[in-house]
């Protein structure tokens, strides 16, 4: 049996999109998708002494509309330095900031020199599997033929993947047709996302909806014993 999912990248996610990574055999990339904006994108959040504070990747879309992510580039490279710079001052204290610093700020130094959104938050997406130990393989879906009709598309992608079950996540349920994916003999299930524990965490109440890295940051090779995966 082989396990599917299929989400658009996301900019250094939070600790739930690795594990669906990590719940699979295959995990494709939704890259040629329409961007969206005020998304997770180009997005994420980081604690700080006051408060959640956004990371976000300047994008090009002043009239592209209709831009897929694929297409998405970023405005300048000046982010690079700004979002380490602020992932240094919020994390210093943070008890494995060190263990990950070095390979965390020489990726930033290399995106100074990329110019697509999806191949920044593939190099990220990859840094983080890397520092997880997850060795799931990644594609994107532009190396598939794609059907038209969302759930047909999805149902495409993982026959041509050759995916057996398909593990989506639960938003999805808006739109899917579970009896498409019956009808092509394979078996969906939704992600759950409740009933993650905590784990020690800076700066005032405990937040879930945060980049992994600040996971990582403070529980350094632990970090898994968090995760549900």
């Amino acid at each position: 049996m082989k396990k599917i999912a299929i989400l658009q990248s996301n900019y250094i996610p939070w600790k739930g999109y690795f594990d669906i990574i990590n719940l699979v055999d295959e995990f494709i990339l939704y890259d040629d998708m329409q961007y969206t904006r005020r998304d997770w994108r180009n997005r994420n959040k980081i604690k700080t002494p006051d408060g959640l504070k956004w990371l976000t990747i300047p994008v090009v879309n002043k009239g592209k509309f209709f831009q897929k992510i694929n297409e998405t580039q970023v405005q300048n490279s000046e982010w690079c330095h700004d979002h380490w710079r602020a992932l240094s001052l919020n994390y210093a204290r943070a008890p494995y900031f060190r263990q990950y610093a070095e390979r965390l700020e020489e990726l930033y130094r290399q995106c100074e020199q990329e110019t697509y959104l999806s191949k920044i938050n593939y190099r990220f997406l990859t840094a983080i599997c890397e520092m997880l130990d997850i060795h799931t393989k990644i594609t994107w879906s532009s190396d598939y033929e794609l059907a038209e009709g969302k759930t047909e598309r999805l149902v495409g992608l993982c026959r041509s993947a050759g995916g057996s079950e398909y593990l989506s996540g639960p938003a999805a349920k808006d739109y899917i047709v579970d009896s498409l994916f019956e009808e092509a003999g394979i078996t969906l299930k939704y992600m759950d996302y409740s009933g993650y524990p905590e784990y020690p965490q800076q700066f005032g109440a405990f937040e879930h909806g945060v980049t992994v890295l600040d996971l990582l940051f403070n529980t350094g090779p632990d970090a898994r014993k968090y995760m549900k995966s």
